[in-house]
């Protein structure tokens, strides 16, 4: 790995105006009326402010992966994919990632390392994807779900967690991105 810094050039826009055009529980979109000062031109950019998300890679003594399959709104299918999710105000990655381990799975951890953080989807999103390691997760029997979470708990030998992704049977690509994290820990 590199260990010299990335050096950006590209020139940054100036925030000329903003707006919130619509609110909703789950994100914020707003409208920017940005500048490119060394051009003189002007553009209006849709912003969604999100709050960060985190996601869990579980893994139990065993070598065998937790996954959470439920159905998801917007692809209007059931997925496979790591336990994750929204980080409450004032809660930090980490809390936010054994907190939603436990309410999704039922399962705990005492070993946690962070795999990093990535941009969610930075042309249109302002919030981070944060990604944790969970080793050694057994469980305590306790799911505590949200009122429209329906959840059913899979384990997969690591190996099969891998495979499913390469198969495209896991495809959200936050999950992908995860994977890709902690292989790149493994090399």
């Amino acid at each position: 790995m590199s260990k010299k810094p990335f050096r950006f050039s590209v020139e940054s826009w100036s925030v000329e105006q903003q707006n919130k055009e619509y609110e909703t529980p789950i994100f914020n979109l707003f409208k920017h009326r940005l500048r490119l000062n060394s051009e003189n031109i002007e553009g209006d950019f849709y912003i969604i402010d999100a709050p960060n998300w985190v996601n869990v890679i579980a893994i139990t003594a065993d070598r065998e992966v937790v996954l959470v399959e439920q159905f998801r709104f917007g692809v209007d299918k059931p997925s496979l994919e790591i336990p994750g999710g929204v980080c409450d105000p004032g809660e930090s990655p980490l809390e936010t990632a054994k907190r939603e381990l436990q309410e999704e799975t039922g399962y705990i951890s005492k070993k946690w390392s962070s795999l990093g953080k990535v941009s969610a989807n930075p042309a249109i999103m302002n919030n981070y994807n944060y990604f944790f390691l969970a080793e050694e997760c057994e469980p305590n029997g306790t799911m505590n779900l949200d009122q429209h979470e329906r959840i059913k708990v899979h384990k997969l030998s690591y190996q099969d967690f891998l495979d499913r992704v390469e198969d495209g049977t896991i495809d959200h690509s936050i999950v992908v991105a995860a994977v890709a994290k902690l292989l790149l820990r493994e090399t």
